[in-house]
Protein backbone atom coordinates (compact mmCIF):
# COMPACT_ATOMS: atom_id res chain seq x y z
CA UNK A 1 0.00 0.00 0.00
CA UNK A 2 0.92 3.25 -1.15
CA UNK A 3 2.77 6.10 1.93
CA UNK A 4 -0.17 8.21 1.12
CA UNK A 5 -3.20 5.59 1.99
CA UNK A 6 -5.64 7.37 3.34
CA UNK A 7 -4.54 10.94 2.92
CA UNK A 8 -7.52 13.26 2.29
CA UNK A 9 -7.22 15.39 -0.85
CA UNK A 10 -8.71 18.47 -2.18
CA UNK A 11 -8.71 18.72 -6.28
CA UNK A 12 -9.55 21.83 -7.66
CA UNK A 13 -8.86 21.86 -11.75
CA UNK A 14 -11.08 22.72 -13.87
CA UNK A 15 -10.70 20.54 -16.83
CA UNK A 16 -13.39 17.59 -16.50
CA UNK A 17 -11.31 14.63 -17.98
CA UNK A 18 -7.42 15.62 -16.15
CA UNK A 19 -9.81 16.39 -12.44
CA UNK A 20 -10.80 12.13 -13.45
CA UNK A 21 -7.39 11.30 -14.45
CA UNK A 22 -6.33 12.92 -10.74
CA UNK A 23 -8.86 11.20 -8.93
CA UNK A 24 -7.94 8.08 -10.58
CA UNK A 25 -4.30 7.97 -9.95
CA UNK A 26 -5.03 9.37 -6.41
CA UNK A 27 -7.24 6.37 -6.05
CA UNK A 28 -4.54 4.02 -7.28
CA UNK A 29 -2.83 5.98 -4.56
CA UNK A 30 -5.08 4.75 -1.73
CA UNK A 31 -6.19 8.80 -1.27
CA UNK A 32 -9.38 9.67 -0.69
CA UNK A 33 -10.72 12.77 -2.81
CA UNK A 34 -12.89 14.90 -0.31
CA UNK A 35 -14.00 17.03 -3.46
CA UNK A 36 -13.02 17.64 -7.20
CA UNK A 37 -14.32 21.34 -7.63
CA UNK A 38 -13.70 23.34 -10.81
CA UNK A 39 -15.07 27.02 -9.66
CA UNK A 40 -13.08 28.97 -8.01
CA UNK A 41 -16.14 30.49 -5.42
CA UNK A 42 -16.53 26.90 -4.96
CA UNK A 43 -13.27 25.96 -3.90
CA UNK A 44 -12.60 28.93 -1.42
CA UNK A 45 -15.87 27.59 0.09
CA UNK A 46 -14.52 24.04 0.37
CA UNK A 47 -10.50 25.40 1.75
CA UNK A 48 -12.26 27.27 4.09
CA UNK A 49 -14.81 24.43 5.05
CA UNK A 50 -13.93 21.11 4.40
CA UNK A 51 -11.25 18.23 6.47
CA UNK A 52 -8.57 17.97 4.08
CA UNK A 53 -4.46 17.20 4.87
CA UNK A 54 -3.06 18.58 1.51
CA UNK A 55 -4.85 20.55 -1.31
CA UNK A 56 -3.96 19.97 -5.26
CA UNK A 57 -4.35 23.63 -7.14
CA UNK A 58 -4.60 24.25 -10.86
CA UNK A 59 -3.23 27.80 -11.03
CA UNK A 60 -6.18 28.72 -13.67
CA UNK A 61 -9.59 27.77 -13.33
CA UNK A 62 -11.45 29.50 -16.97
CA UNK A 63 -9.42 32.10 -16.94
CA UNK A 64 -9.45 32.89 -12.46
CA UNK A 65 -6.41 32.48 -10.53
CA UNK A 66 -6.45 29.54 -7.57
CA UNK A 67 -3.87 32.10 -5.57
CA UNK A 68 -7.16 33.25 -3.05
CA UNK A 69 -8.12 29.25 -2.79
CA UNK A 70 -4.12 29.03 -1.84
CA UNK A 71 -4.55 31.78 0.58
CA UNK A 72 -7.19 30.30 2.52
CA UNK A 73 -5.30 27.12 2.65
CA UNK A 74 -2.15 28.76 4.06
CA UNK A 75 -4.26 30.67 6.89
CA UNK A 76 -5.66 26.69 7.86
CA UNK A 77 -2.22 25.41 7.88
CA UNK A 78 -3.30 22.90 5.35
CA UNK A 79 -0.96 21.75 2.59
CA UNK A 80 -1.07 22.39 -0.82
CA UNK A 81 1.26 22.47 -4.22
CA UNK A 82 0.27 23.64 -7.94
CA UNK A 83 -0.45 21.98 -10.88
CA UNK A 84 -0.20 24.02 -14.11
CA UNK A 85 1.07 23.68 -17.79
CA UNK A 86 2.96 26.93 -17.24
CA UNK A 87 5.32 25.87 -14.97
CA UNK A 88 6.67 27.03 -11.84
CA UNK A 89 7.68 30.35 -13.44
CA UNK A 90 3.90 31.57 -13.77
CA UNK A 91 4.17 31.38 -9.94
CA UNK A 92 3.93 34.83 -7.50
CA UNK A 93 7.46 34.92 -5.49
CA UNK A 94 5.32 34.32 -2.38
CA UNK A 95 4.67 30.84 -3.67
CA UNK A 96 8.27 29.80 -4.71
CA UNK A 97 8.59 27.41 -1.65
CA UNK A 98 5.31 25.09 -3.21
CA UNK A 99 5.44 21.93 -4.75
CA UNK A 100 4.54 22.12 -8.42
CA UNK A 101 2.87 19.55 -10.53
CA UNK A 102 3.93 20.95 -14.89
CA UNK A 103 1.06 19.11 -16.62
CA UNK A 104 0.93 16.71 -17.75
CA UNK A 105 2.27 14.67 -15.21
CA UNK A 106 2.55 10.82 -14.39
CA UNK A 107 1.16 9.30 -10.96
CA UNK A 108 4.74 8.67 -10.01
CA UNK A 109 5.17 12.50 -10.51
CA UNK A 110 2.13 13.06 -8.35
CA UNK A 111 3.04 10.40 -5.68
CA UNK A 112 6.59 12.07 -5.41
CA UNK A 113 4.85 15.93 -4.71
CA UNK A 114 2.30 14.63 -2.39
CA UNK A 115 5.41 13.14 -0.63
CA UNK A 116 6.92 16.30 -0.37
CA UNK A 117 4.42 18.46 0.38
CA UNK A 118 3.46 16.28 3.33
CA UNK A 119 6.80 15.78 4.29
CA UNK A 120 6.97 12.27 4.30
CA UNK A 121 9.78 10.28 4.40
Amino acid sequence: MSQLAGARILVVEDEGLVAMMIEDMLAELGCEVVASIAELPRACEAAAEFEMDLAMLDVNLAGELVFPVAEILRGRDIPFLFSTGYGASGLPSEYADHQVLHKPYSQTELQQKIALTLKLP
